[in-house]
């Protein structure tokens, strides 16, 4: 016997039935939403790319290597005239980043600029705010590769303290200085690198490496107890080198340094500063990881709205590099920023020449590292 079913029951079980359908269709959604929303919302840091020049043909072509590029990124490729960093140069390509990270890419140097001594370079994207790297080359073929500088001339001038006549001058000594450069002499205070000091004379380098020069102590830091030397070429992208010296006469030639108490030497700092967020609680505090920070500096850190590279923003502390390179510190968000969907954050020393990074996050709760 079949059992029949009553029109009540039926209409009940229609109804069961059609609220089971809007019910997965919910629940889908609200699945796909919340994908969607772990995947957008992980506080994310951005990378700083950089670029290389590895060889030039001239007036030909000149090769790169990309650095730490983002993924997935079409960046235009400009040319123009040493100075300008490539900027509203003679569009030349468009690479595509692929996966990201290093790459080596070579481009045609354009019909405006063969003949020019050095040339910039540039790598943007045309986003609101831009990934971009940039560099400079001499428009000369070389065997070795360039560097971005003088042809065959590789690594970092610098120069020790070899003596000194209290009050007098000072001699030093030069290492791996770049040839036929003109360097200009300054000397300032304790702590200022020699920048916007008084120029003392010019050093030319002549077939570069090794040199010795002796320089007077001007008349305003006779009596100073230590005095910041610099040594810089006139270029836009200059060449320099910095070093300081204590102002007494000594024999043992170790800079002027008095015998009891040896100062240290001064490390040649050469990275770039950058930092990645770690963590973040929203609207209570990021972690911050740096890397190639120079030691003994005092950075200041500020926050401010997306965009703004934190540059004007609040000050929420301090963060001295100590050994310098790798170092883990947290901040917290200003009350004003509170709510804030995405907030940028800066490091930045007080020189009139810092050293700075900068970086953003989402203000949500998360730990990427």
């Amino acid at each position: 016997m079949n059992p029949q079913m009553s029109a009540d029951s039926a209409n009940k079980t229609g109804s069961r039935r059609s609220f089971v359908r809007p019910l997965f269709l919910v629940l889908g959604l609200v699945l796909v939403a919340a994908v969607i929303f772990a995947w957008a919302v992980p506080a994310r840091s951005s990378t700083i790319p950089t670029i290389s020049i590895t060889s030039v043909v001239t007036d030909q072509t000149v090769t790169v290597q990309a650095n730490n590029f983002p993924a997935n990124q079409n960046f235009v490729v400009t040319m123009g005239p040493m100075g300008t960093q490539g900027i509203n140069g003679t569009v030349v390509a468009t690479t595509n980043s692929g996966v990201g990270g290093s790459f080596s890419a070579t481009y045609n140097i354009p019909a405006s600029l063969k003949g020019s001594e050095r040339v910039s370079i540039r790598l943007q994207t045309s986003h609101t705010y831009p990934y971009y790297a940039y560099n400079w080359f001499w428009n000369n073929t070389t065997g070795t590769g360039g560097t971005g500088g003088i042809p065959g001339y590789t690594g970092v001038p610098t120069f020790s303290i070899v003596s000194v006549e209290a009050g007098k001058n000072v001699t030093i000594e030069t290492n791996n200085f770049p040839p036929n450069q003109t360097f200009t002499m300054t000397m300032g205070p304790m702590g200022t690198q020699g920048i916007n000091g008084v120029v003392v004379g010019t050093l030319n380098s002549g077939v570069g490496g090794v040199l010795k020069a002796t320089f007077n102590i001007p008349a305003q830091y006779q009596a100073a107890y230590q005095i910041a030397i610099r040594a810089q070429t006139a270029h836009a992208a200059p060449y320099f080198a910095y070093n300081w010296f204590y102002n007494n006469t000594t024999t043992t030639g170790t800079g002027g340094q008095p015998t009891a108490t040896p100062a240290p030497t001064t490390p040649v700092y050469t990275g770039t500063p950058t930092f990645t967020v770690c963590a973040v609680v929203q609207n209570t505090s990021v972690t911050i990881k740096t890397k190639d920070f120079p030691p003994n500096q005092t950075f200041n850190v500020t926050m401010g709205a997306f965009g703004t590279q934190g540059i004007g923003g609040y000050v929420v502390g301090t963060l001295n590099s100590g050994a310098g390179g790798q170092l883990t510190a947290t901040f917290n968000i200003p009350p004003q920023l509170a709510g804030a969907d995405r907030i940028a954050i800066r490091t930045q020393t007080a020189h009139a020449y810092p050293f700075f990074a900068y970086n953003w996050f989402y203000n949500t709760t998360a730990t990427v590292c």
